[in-house]
């Protein structure tokens, strides 16, 4: 992977393809049916020269392979009322960067992940994954990422290595390929002596690991990951920023 690769380490959720598509079809048919308007922006907020410095940087420059400007989210809550869960975020990524997205809970980490992966649209605001706009160019930009959840998207009666062939397949990788590639994610990622494992028997380190492992199958110029070292011991956990540390 070298130099090229982008890793974004934050709070993720998947929710699968199917799911997502419902949830837009139902968005889509109450959308402006009982969506209250969206909080106006807040004037009093002080913020630091070098966030102020980013935002201007960010709004002057499309060339940054990840692009998050002014990026405001609102939900509706169970009374109707307009929830403002992001306020106001900014910043862009180009390749060879790791960069990590901290806060306290609640600070809108999530909200601003799921908007990156086309799981919820910015109430305001632009994004861009490589140049694609996440709201409607989502498809092209999808090819260019590997994620990890923060649950791990595992079959628990599948093993290791059937998992590690199942997404080299779903990710297209010529087929030729594959053995090679299977070998090296279960090599870098010390997942030797549980290879023929079923994946729902692994300890909570080893199925973040695997998680990893399908993330970065196949040098994906774009890498997300939500918590990867989570649940691990103090030792695994360092062998994970170290691999980590490695592909970025």
């Amino acid at each position: 992977m070298g130099g090229d690769a982008l890793i974004l380490v934050l709070q993720f959720i998947i929710n699968t393809a199917i799911l997502y598509a419902i949830e837009k079809d139902l968005l889509s048919c109450f959308r402006g049916f009982s969506a209250k308007p969206i909080p106006p922006k807040a004037q009093n907020l002080t913020l630091d020269p070098d966030v102020i410095a980013e935002e201007e940087r960010v709004r002057n420059n499309k060339n940054d392979v990840i692009r998050v400007c002014d990026f405001r989210k609102a939900y509706t809550t169970s009374f109707g009322e307009p929830f403002l869960a992001v306020e106001r975020i900014s910043f862009g990524l180009d390749y060879g960067e790791c960069f990590a997205l901290l806060g306290v809970n609640g600070a809108g980490k999530s909200t601003t992940f799921k908007s990156l992966t086309a799981d919820t649209e910015p109430s305001e605001g632009v994004i861009t994954v490589a140049g694609y706009n996440i709201t409607t160019e989502f498809e092209g930009a999808r090819k260019l990422i590997g994620y990890c959840p923060q649950k791990d998207a595992i079959f628990p009666l599948m093993t290791v290595e059937e998992h590690l062939w199942f997404y080299a397949r779903i990710k297209g990788i010529p087929s030729h390929l594959h053995n090679d590639i299977v070998e090296k994610a279960i090599f870098e990622l010390n997942l030797a002596d549980h290879r023929e494992k079923p994946a729902g028997t692994l300890s909570g380190g080893n199925k973040r690991k695997l998680s990893v492992a399908m993330a970065t199958l196949g040098n994906p110029p774009i890498i997300l990951l939500d918590e990867p070292s989570a649940g691990m011991d103090p030792e695994a956990r360092r062998f994970m920023w170290t691999v980590v540390e490695r592909i970025s």
